[in-house]
């Protein structure tokens, strides 16, 4: 038992390291980190946001982004190289997918793993993000964290506990949607162990879960109030909210048929043949809205946001439902990512990175010679199958489902739908935003082969 103990010590870490090696390959093979517009303002905002914290040196803007992230992320680039912060979050993300693993597979549990996170690697998006300077990938990573603090927690030791509500801190503070799908995840979770039996460990990570959700939650308010002044939860953040009605057509209605009324005062109606069929336009185009107005508009947008989303919904409650749903739908089935080169983004290097312009000058992403035609269709084939292997197995188990399975689909699952629902239906329809999660569909469906795999002698009832 002791040469075993040993072994599984020395043995875990290595796994843990080489699972992390196959989720970096897209950055390997690219020669450089995978970026994305959003990047450059993510590695600028962290010093700024640093110097105001440390230094006390305030600044008249910080950046529209997660400071947290920046944050995060700051310590291991530190405007000199950009490869440590994808080491650490390959590190990150195979951590957690050893311990969700672990807790569903007996020992030997090494070689499954490592066949979890190859198939991953090769066949998903899921080491495209952790390879990619942005907090996509703490989002699934965060989904994952939900599951082993109220369904797993009896397979965690204190310390990793403790490492584990860490890692949902962070990736709760690092975007607005992980903080919106995290408290929909709890209180729903919160609903279904009402449900269950013997449940006081299960609320114990309720519990857990919202704690953590609140510590998130006050260190955003905290550190808004203190760079702004005034506390608040999402800082300097434009109206998407806003953005998406009036592209949903509802918005544009209500204010063509409603400004000049006694009783709407909304600062939009002085731009409303400025308004297009596109939320983007109106937040990032130069002459969009946003960016055209001056900065007491803007202030005055951002208070109106919710009254106005309020009194186009009043108006035109099924035409904005009906909307919403389509845009769910097809933010649903939209998951292909392909980061190509942005002139914006080489620009920015001489000012963010200056020293690291070159090697992005080498990488394949800056000549568009990714190989997306042949990843978008893996990754689609993928899903469509994994879809139908979790099909058959709900059906094969439907009287006597494991519950650990169980719990994780329970989380998995909903958090996909939510996913589509909170970026489509409430911010825009793009790519990027369901391919970052929809990779713990597959994720999903291996766990159940690998556990039928390991019970194939066993007569299923």
């Amino acid at each position: 038992m002791r040469d075993e103990s040993r072994r599984s010590k020395l043995g875990n870490p290595a796994a843990v390291f080489l699972a992390a090696l196959f989720i970096t390959w897209p950055a390997l093979y690219n020669r450089f980190p995978v970026l994305y517009p959003d990047s450059m303002t993510y590695i600028e905002d962290g010093p700024r946001v640093a110097r105001a914290l440390f230094l006390h040196q305030l600044s008249d803007y910080y950046g529209m982004r997660s400071f947290f992230y920046s944050l995060g992320i700051l310590p291991f680039h530190w405007d000199v190289t950009l490869w440590p912060v994808v080491a650490s979050q390959s590190v990150l993300t195979a951590y957690i997918l050893w311990l969700v693993a672990r807790s569903i597979f007996p020992r030997p549990v090494v070689w499954r793993y490592l066949v979890l996170c190859a198939l991953l690697s090769l066949l998903t998006s899921a080491s495209w993000f952790a390879s990619l300077i942005m907090p996509d990938i703490l989002g699934p990573v965060l989904y994952l964290c939900i599951y082993l603090l109220i369904f797993a927690a009896d397979t965690l030791s204190l310390r990793e506990r403790l490492v584990v509500m860490l890692i949902a801190w962070w990736a709760i503070t690092s975007h607005a949607t992980h903080l919106c799908l995290a408290v929909g995840t709890c209180l729903f979770l919160a609903a279904l162990v009402l449900l269950r039996q013997q449940s006081r460990p299960l609320w114990r990570g309720v519990g857990q879960l919202a704690l953590v959700i609140f510590l998130a939650a006050a260190a955003q308010i905290a550190l808004h109030a203190y760079l702004y002044g005034e506390p608040s939860l999402n800082g300097d953040r434009p109206p998407f909210l806003m953005a998406r009605v009036i592209a949903d057509g509802p918005g544009r209605w209500y204010l063509q048929q409603h400004c000049g009324q006694p009783n709407v005062h909304f600062v939009l109606c002085d731009y409303v043949q400025k308004l297009s069929a596109d939320s983007d336009d109106f937040i990032w185009g130069p002459n969009g809205v946003w960016q055209s107005v001056p900065i007491e508009t803007r202030e005055r947008l951002q208070k109106e946001e919710i009254p106005f989303v309020l009194a186009t919904l009043r108006a035109y409650p099924r035409a904005q439902l009906s909307k919403s749903a389509h845009n769910f739908w097809q933010q649903l089935t939209t998951f292909s990512f392909e980061p190509d080169a942005s002139d914006w983004t080489l620009k920015e290097f001489d000012t963010v990175l200056p020293n690291q312009r070159n090697a992005y000058l080498r990488s394949r992403q800056s000549q568009n010679n990714l190989a997306f035609d042949l990843q978008t269709p893996i990754q689609n084939w993928t899903v469509i199958i994994s879809l139908a292997v979790i099909s058959a197995f709900a059906l094969r188990q439907f009287r006597r489902p494991p519950p650990r399975l169980m719990s994780l689909a329970a989380v998995i699952i909903p958090m996909v739908l939510a996913n589509a629902f909170v970026t489509g239906a409430l911010s825009t329809v793009e790519d990027r935003y369901q391919s970052r999660v929809v990779w713990l569909v597959p994720f999903l469906a291996l766990i159940l082969l690998l556990d039928w795999r390991k019970n194939l002698q066993r007569p299923i009832l």
